[in-house]
């Protein structure tokens, strides 16, 4: 594609010099700095004329000036050409430095980067088997909503989500979750990350205490950490959050209860309604990010947290990640009557609106219950392949596994220090990649893997357990 010439030269009339002579300058210093690179085309005389509002005839001046110089090849039947090979690299930015904020810095220090580099490959946590997704029923999905008239809704009147959507997370989260909220408390946003940061930057003031799990799920931390809050580290155990351990100065707490993530506890009813009462008594508020709800296994379904408050102290949220695809974008947060105004808002301003047909499709397989039946169809799949799993690393001294109840990953305890690393170098080699524990934990002691099996095949089972169990036979006591 030939080069858009006013970006490089506009016409001065205060300028010395004929407007050939001014064009062939600017051209000239363009191509000698290495703004235009050698071998790319310019636009033909009669192009350049139009482009520029110049006459022909200038056009055709300033490129023969430059062909003069040894710096346009012009050949009859083509476009004029650069031609310089010993000049800079294309379009090279020199001097001058951009300058972060303050803000800026705290945000590009992303504590999740290392193992973004790290994670990605097979097994990796968190992650839904892809070939699970329903292709064909989705595709036939979007493609009808698409073709319906949405009135305000395709503007921007269905900014904080469709009511068809919010309509059917509403009834979802009745029937599933025994919390009852109305449509209006619902704001759909681009997924679980879209949500904590903006309920962090809504609901903490820089210096504000928010308790985190700890290990637990770096993308909070990074949230909350760019809002400038202050974390505080909890430790979890096998029944999520030990609540006892909860700051008294803790504004707000952050927490995975379905499915505490990475080690997989579930918090039971005594322990949710003790954390209610701790919040109400410190005037704290509790923000439950209900990861893995849709693949519990075992046990008696508990209600959300959230079902269980009385006031303001509880905003809830929830993605369609792991039963679809996270590439989807689609999330959700339910929250109190009081806060829906100030949240509604912040969401506009910070732009967090999700894909309008995204939405409608995935209201529509709610709506007919076919989404239902992709769940209860995947969570018996993940279920087998996670406890196939569990029962190979079981079998590995020297590595504390407990069954998981649900979810897509296990996190797997190393009960000897210093192995960690060699863990992972060893899986990598064989082409997985899981996450570090010790990545995950902020005042814990703890190293460790964090494995996916949504994409498990039959033979990763007794495969990994003997990559790990040659690692760890040098470990004291294996």
């Amino acid at each position: 594609m030939p080069v858009y010439l006013p970006a490089l030269f506009n016409v001065d009339p205060h300028a010395s010099g004929p407007l050939p002579v001014q064009l062939f300058a600017a051209l000239g210093r363009a191509i000698k700095s290495g703004k235009l690179a050698h071998g790319e085309a310019l636009p033909s005389t009669r192009q350049a004329a139009a482009m520029l509002g110049l006459s022909r005839s200038s056009v055709a001046t300033a490129y023969d000036l430059l062909r003069a110089e040894g710096i346009l090849d012009m050949r009859a039947g083509r476009r004029p050409v650069v031609h310089c090979t010993n000049l800079p690299s294309p379009r090279t930015v020199q001097g001058g430095t951009a300058t972060l904020s303050d803000r800026g810095r705290i945000l590009a220090q992303d504590p999740r980067a290392a193992s973004y580099q790290r994670d990605k490959g097979r097994l990796s946590p968190g992650v839904p088997d892809e070939a699970q997704f329903p292709a064909d029923l989705w595709a036939q999905t979007l493609r009808r909503v698409a073709r319906q008239n949405h009135g305000d809704e395709a503007a921007y009147g269905g900014y904080h989500g469709t009511h068809a959507l919010r309509e059917a997370i509403s009834t979802r989260l009745a029937s599933d979750r025994g919390l009852r909220v109305s449509p209006g408390q619902i704001i759909i946003t681009p997924g679980t990350q879209a949500s904590l940061t903006l309920i962090a930057q809504v609901m903490t003031d820089p210096g504000d205490v928010v308790a985190v799990e700890d290990p637990g799920y770096m993308g909070a931390r990074a949230s909350f950490m760019a809002s400038g809050a202050r974390l505080a580290p909890v430790p979890v155990d096998d029944h999520g959050m030990q609540v006892s351990h909860l700051p008294h100065e803790a504004r707000l707490v952050y927490i995975t209860p379905s499915n505490q993530f990475p080690l997989g506890g579930r918090m039971g009813l005594d322990r949710r309604l003790a954390l209610l009462e701790r919040a109400r008594a410190q005037n704290a508020l509790i923000l439950e990010d209900d990861y893995d709800s849709e693949f519990l296994w075992h046990g008696r379904e508990i209600a959300a947290l959230a079902a269980h408050g009385t006031g303001c102290e509880w905003l809830y949220l929830g993605s369609a990640s792991k039963a679809l695809l996270p590439g989807l974008r689609l999330g959700w947060m339910a929250v109190p009557e009081p806060l829906v105004a100030s949240l509604r808002a912040a969401h506009r301003t910070m732009g967090l609106a999700a894909n309008l047909h995204a939405q409608l499709a995935l209201a529509a397989l709610m709506e007919t219950g076919q989404y239902r039946a992709h769940l209860r169809r995947i969570a018996r799949l993940y279920q087998q392949r996670g406890m196939a799993l569990y029962h190979a690393l079981s079998t590995v001294e020297g590595l504390h596994v407990t069954p998981p109840h649900g979810g897509v990953q296990i996190g797997a305890i190393l009960e000897h220090a210093g192995f960690e690393t060699a863990c992972l170098t060893a899986l990598s080699a064989a082409g997985y990649r899981m996450g570090r524990l010790s990545d995950l934990c902020q005042r814990t002691p703890l190293e460790g893997l964090i494995m996916g099996f949504a994409s498990l095949r039959e033979d990763d089972p007794a495969r990994l357990a003997a990559l790990l169990r040659s690692v760890l036979e040098g470990a004291p006591g294996v």
